[in-house]
């Protein structure tokens, strides 16, 4: 997506690629045909699962890196200090990401699932996974703060690592004991999480830094902002809809044979995404945060690591456990509703945040989004 940098109020779709304009029909083809490959190829599933890297499907894997490098090599890394320096921001963050969203799918994933234990646990890993990888797609076409996205995905996977297996326990056995409800068992690899975050994260990362240091000082900004990165850029989109079609196939059978079973996940996935997508948006903007910084404390709020989620999930329970077709619904809800809370953000910019009203944008924002 194109940000200018002066005041214009052309509309908005003229400033957008044909890929970016039509990306929600994308999406939904790519989910279409992923299904349909699920379903009417044998064995396709089975082959996509043959080889992995952290636990994930390396096709899928594949797609993944595609996908985060083009954005990751996008963020201007020496202005991370400044988010670094706004404490608001950070532990604004800290406290929706890891206290009130797993708190809250724990909630929904009782009220809605009282009866499926298997789904209820797999909710509720899914509401432990904090977002690493689709997050910065969101974040960039909503036109959020990139040097933050970075920061707090890479402390979110910190505390990923850390924090995981501990409030696994604590949300599947601790606290429904204390509260007088069944308890699941589960025991969380903290080898297998590390690896997740050093490989979905670790590599683009370190990919995206390496190719912005290198192509600045061998040509210069001007160079790598206005030829280089618009050359990589639509690969971000490719890897997405080529990750989501194997996403969509590898459980397609799954998905179209059990859709009464899939309502019932679903629901509180979509409450739990527009929930928490709205709450990041109210307190940044309470905040004062500018509408970068809150959109992109919504997107990394809402979000989940639906990989590592389904890794975890086929790890411990099986890869036919109703804990891992809970992880794979996943996706299926997130896709399509991040990409209309991205729209929803773009509207929410001109009508709540004062930098950008009347079509007047931002003026420490002078970079485009390609």
């Amino acid at each position: 997506m194109s940000t200018p940098a002066t005041a214009t109020n052309e509309p908005a779709q003229v400033k957008l690629s044909t890929l970016d304009r039509f990306l929600p029909v994308w999406i939904i083809a790519a989910m279409i045909l992923g299904l349909l490959l699920g379903r009417l190829v044998p064995g396709l599933a089975a082959a996509l699962d043959s080889v992995k890297v952290a636990d994930v499907s390396l096709p899928i894997a594949l797609g993944l890196l595609v996908m985060m490098y083009p954005v990751l090599a996008k963020v201007r890394y020496n202005e991370t200090g400044r988010v670094l320096a706004d404490k608001k921001l950070m532990i604004t963050s800290l406290i929706i990401n890891w206290l009130a969203a797993p708190a809250f799918m724990f909630a929904l994933a009782w009220i809605f699932l009282p009866d499926l234990p298997e789904y209820r646990t797999g909710l509720i890993i899914v509401g432990l996974a904090r977002c690493i990888a689709m997050v910065f797609i969101w974040n960039d076409l909503a036109c959020g703060d990139r040097e933050a996205a970075a920061v707090l995905v890479a402390i979110n996977s910190v505390f990923q690592v850390l924090a995981f297996g501990l409030l696994g326990w604590f949300y599947l056995q601790w606290l429904p004991n204390l509260l007088g409800l069944p308890t699941t068992s589960g025991e969380f690899s903290f080898w297998a999480i590390t690896l997740s975050v050093l490989v979905f994260l670790g590599i683009p990362l370190l990919a995206g830094f390496l190719t912005r240091t290198i192509g600045e000082k061998t040509k210069g900004r001007t160079w790598y902002e206005d030829r280089f990165l618009p050359t990589i850029g639509p690969f971000a989109l490719y890897g997405l809809l080529f990750t989501i079609v194997l996403l969509f196939a590898f459980q397609g059978d799954e998905i179209t044979s059990n859709p009464l079973d899939v309502a019932r996940i679903a629901l509180p996935l979509l409450i739990y995404f527009i929930i928490v997508f709205a709450a990041g948006m109210i307190v940044g903007r309470a905040l004062k945060l500018g509408y970068e910084k809150t959109t992109t404390l919504a997107f990394t709020a809402a979000g989940n690591n639906f990989e590592l989620a389904i890794a975890v999930a086929i790890g411990t329970y099986g890869v036919a456990s109703g804990q891992a077709l809970a992880g794979v619904v996943g996706p299926l809800i997130e896709v399509p509703i991040l990409v209309a809370l991205v729209y929803v953000a773009l509207w929410s910019r001109r009508r709540f945040f004062p930098e950008y009203a009347g079509g007047q944008m931002a003026p420490n924002r002078q970079d485009s989004h390609s």
